[in-house]
């Protein structure tokens, strides 16, 4: 059972320009450590800023390890590689992609979330890459911004974070180790762990104050856990969170999320909420991003709009967020989608937050969304969608499902 722990602070951040200036903010402000985390650093515009951010707090003596996935960065500029190891930025790409890319079913595990820790005091969490608002990679300049979500958090909950990826870089290093069968190399890297997860305590209270959350409400404490999937000892956590608050719903139920395949349990829950009476929309991307993403989560329409839920389709730009509102009061933010790849087979973290004021600024964001970008499905116009659209529908769904099986996964 999920347990939330009281005692925290969050700051709501919409879209990459709020994100990355509480993020530089607060790795300007370090002393002691920074860890970081996500699956895309494209280190131009807005991810210029952040790595020159990294930059300054290394050249001044702060501990900076930064981790990136091998599939949403495949490597850094060399500039930056050159300027990184003058500054003294400790930094590794998770599980670079080999000749034969992803069609080696164990590449399809990817580090997707999206976690910063710094001084042992403040932590972020959410879905935005290091990746500017107005730019993506595949489609170039952006009219409208990106569409996504992070929360800065002061409290309880940073120590996981800071254990959740100080364990991520120390198994890095150790794995690294053991290939180059250097012990003495390992052993060292340990201590070296241990006297820095020590000196992070000691720095705690002294950054405490000086950290504190932008905006805060004075005296308003929040009931916050953060929920992380693996492929080890928290393999369903995130989905888990999402099927029992979604029972639990008794009046409505929004999600927005980036790409959308839920599985047989989760659209019952959908599926049983509405019935039941409670409001169900979803908004869901409406753009067209790759194949498998955009067709492959059309088939799952049918059941849930003859429910009686309602499907919006965000199209004046990309939809990358993560997140949900329950009945005014539950909320999630964090880097899991609600398909096979975040579900089944990726690293994520979502902070799921219980408070009224929290979930109710999250919400009006998203119905503000829905009503000016987003476009509601209409049951009888996708019961008539093409019959070349419906087999394209059918054909990345079974593709989705086949290489899931290669995987050794049931979905």
């Amino acid at each position: 059972m999920l347990h939330l722990q009281s005692g925290h602070q969050l700051q709501l951040l919409q879209g990459g320009q709020a994100f990355f200036q509480a993020l530089i903010g607060a790795i300007d402000h370090s002393v002691h450590e920074v860890r970081f985390e996500t699956y895309i650093f494209c280190v131009e515009a807005s991810g210029e800023q952040v790595a020159a951010a990294f930059e300054r707090a290394a050249q001044r003596g702060v501990a900076v390890y930064l981790v990136m996935d091998g599939v949403g960065t495949t490597s850094l500029p060399l500039e930056w590689v050159n300027r990184f190891k003058a500054a003294g930025v400790e930094w590794r790409i998770f599980s670079p992609l080999g000749r034969l890319g992803v069609l080696i079913p164990t590449s399809w595990r990817r580090l997707h979330r999206k976690l910063c820790v710094v001084d042992g005091s403040v932590a972020f969490c959410g879905g935005i890459n290091v990746l500017d608002d107005f730019y993506d990679p595949n489609y170039g300049v952006l009219t409208v911004p990106r569409f996504d979500f992070a929360v800065r958090v002061t409290g309880p909950l940073v120590q996981l974070v800071y254990e959740a990826t100080a364990q991520f870089w120390w198994r890095l290093q150790a794995a690294n180790t053991a290939r180059q069968s250097d012990f003495s190399a390992a052993w060292g890297a340990l201590q070296e762990a241990v006297r820095l997860a020590l000196q992070a305590h000691a720095e705690t209270d002294l950054n405490q104050d000086r950290l504190a959350p932008v905006n805060a409400v004075s005296g308003h404490t929040t009931r916050a856990a953060l929920v992380l999937r693996d492929n080890l000892r928290n393999r369903s956590r995130i989905e888990r969170s999402y099927r029992k608050a979604i029972g639990e719903a008794r009046q409505e139920i929004i999600i927005a999320n980036a790409y959308f395949v839920p599985g047989r349990k989760l659209r019952r829950g959908l599926i049983h909420a509405a019935r039941r009476g409670v409001r169900v929309r979803l908004l869901l991307q409406g753009r067209y991003e790759y194949f498998m993403q955009y067709h492959a989560a059309r088939p799952v329409y049918g059941a849930l709009l003859a429910a009686g839920v309602e499907i919006h389709e965000y199209s004046v730009s990309f939809l990358h967020a993560k997140v949900a509102v329950i009945d005014g009061h539950w909320a999630t933010v964090g880097s899991s989608n609600l398909d096979p790849l975040s579900l089944l087979l990726a690293r994520e973290a979502n902070v799921v937050v219980d408070d009224v004021t929290f979930a109710q600024d999250l919400r009006q964001r998203l119905e503000t969304a829905m009503t000016q970008g987003g476009t509601r499905v209409d049951p009888a116009v996708y019961a008539n969608r093409p019959w070349r659209q419906r087999l394209l529908d059918r054909v990345a769904l079974g593709v989705m499902r086949l290489l899931l099986f290669l995987n050794n996964k049931r979905y």
